[in-house]
């Protein structure tokens, strides 16, 4: 048994806004379902999700997206774009030869437009990576969870991708920055073969650790670095 990565959930002060935003700058259509707004995914591009929350944002997230360009003048307009739509520039200490470009959504979530000729992103699509602290150790987690392969397995960075190919998930290996709080963004998974319990059985014994169950009934479990993520019936 396996679980399906659907989306990556968002916590929003007004998640219309966000969603919004998301959806201009991946070209998609907002969907509402079960009190959430989805930006579906496919095969190869994942989904987010939005979700209203009053949970402030407490220092850099753990996950920020990598969105690709095609040249440098793609790589102006998706920024330009991003301006327009309400994004704003961050300075993260980045380097002027660095090529990509570090900017906010309206909510404060760190996000980059990489740079042309960008050959670990080479062929993932417009969404080409969610970029993650985390360990070794819980991108292996991940790499069993999801029944994704490693792509990259290297000085305790590790990234994996659907064998589809598509967006890839990377992690940056240690060290990883204490927690403080709830992660304001987290993976929402469903079971491949429908069995959730089962599957939660699985993941526990993979190294995840049960959490209290949302007021929704959602399964909540945090991965091996203590990341929340749901599991929903499929």
């Amino acid at each position: 048994m396996l679980s399906r990565l659907v989306a990556v959930t968002f916590d929003a002060h007004a998640p219309t806004r966000l969603a919004t935003f998301w959806a201009g700058m991946l070209g998609r259509q907002v969907v509402e379902h079960a009190g959430a707004l989805f930006l579906p995914g496919d095969d190869t591009q994942l989904g987010l999700e939005f979700v209203a929350s009053d949970t402030e944002k407490e220092g850099p997230n753990r996950v920020h997206l990598h969105l690709t360009s095609d040249s440098p003048a793609d790589q102006q307009h998706r920024v330009a774009t991003a301006l327009e739509l309400g994004a704003s520039h961050l300075d993260v200490g980045q380097r002027p030869e660095e090529g990509h470009i570090v900017l906010a959504d309206p909510e404060g979530n760190e996000f980059c437009v990489t740079e042309p000729g960008n050959n670990f992103l080479a062929g993932c699509g417009l969404l080409g990576e969610l970029a993650c602290d985390g360990t070794r150790a819980v991108g292996l987690f991940w790499s069993e969870t999801l029944g994704w392969p490693l792509v990259w397995d290297q000085d305790q960075e590790t990234a994996v991708q659907s064998p589809a190919g598509g967006t890839k998930v990377a992690w940056g290996g240690p060290p990883v920055a204490p927690k403080k709080a709830r992660n304001r963004q987290r993976f929402h998974l469903v079971p491949v073969a429908g069995d959730r319990q089962a599957e939660v059985d699985r993941l526990v014994a993979l190294g995840a650790t049960r959490l209290e169950p949302g007021a929704d009934g959602t399964v909540e479990l945090a991965d091996p670095d203590g990341n929340e993520f749901s599991v929903q019936e499929s």
